[in-house]
């Protein structure tokens, strides 16, 4: 069957990358994890003492960055194995504000389509099915309940040994979905043609399931 460009899109932590990088697999498609390359230019910014909130600043730091990724879902920046530290909250915030500028977005977005180009592909972010790939042949948007995500957030966090309280994971979480949808550029919103998907209630295997029918449907359609 042809292969198909997929994006999903949602807030945070509503669970895109990981149903992504399972769908890619069981496709054979390459994932491209576009919420990590804005952590790594958030990333670089507060490494290297660049002022978030001076969008000028932010756009001269791009020249500096070079963001590359493997098929084991590896993100390297500047050559340096980013993976784990990028997942850190606060880098999750940096990347909110970074995700704002238009030279960021123009910067990495040229990246994305450029990598999306010959199909195959799945992308999940913000804006992926209303601006990166308006033309992808699947989109989906997956939500959850806000408490849900915290939840999730909350064990990721105590897994990977980092401290977590759940009350501030999920103010930060209803935070950034604020920043995400009320961005002058390219705010988070559901495309006309978009499939919702509630995961609030789901176990991982289900929206496994749900995702791969709308795939073979859409392959089918083709």
């Amino acid at each position: 069957m042809k292969k198909i460009s997929i994006a999903i899109d949602g807030p945070s932590a509503a669970g895109k990358s990981t149903i992504a990088k399972i769908v890619a697999k069981k496709l054979d498609y390459v994932y491209i994890d576009t919420g990590a390359m804005y952590r790594c230019v958030g990333y670089y910014c507060l490494e290297n003492n660049v002022d978030l909130h001076d969008e000028n600043a932010v756009t001269q730091a791009l020249d500096n960055i070079k963001i590359e990724m493997n098929s084991a879902n590896q993100v390297f920046l500047n050559q340096e194995d980013v993976s784990a530290k990028i997942r850190h909250d606060r880098i999750s915030m940096a990347a909110s504000v970074v995700s704002a500028y238009q030279e960021v977005r123009n910067f990495l977005v040229l990246q994305q389509r450029q990598m999306a180009s010959q199909g195959g592909v799945i992308l999940d972010g913000r804006d992926i099915g209303t601006v990166v790939l308006p033309d992808a042949q699947l989109k989906i948007y997956q939500v959850a309940s806000s408490k849900t995500r915290a939840k999730r957030r909350y064990l990721e966090n105590l897994q990977r040994g980092l401290e977590a309280d759940l009350d501030t994971i999920q103010k930060e979480i209803e935070q950034r979905d604020y920043q995400d949808m009320h961005r002058k550029i390219s705010p988070l919103k559901k495309a006309d043609d978009a499939i919702e998907i509630d995961t609030s209630d789901l176990s991982l295997e289900e929206v496994v399931d749900k995702v791969m029918e709308l795939v073979i449907q859409k392959q089918k359609e083709g």
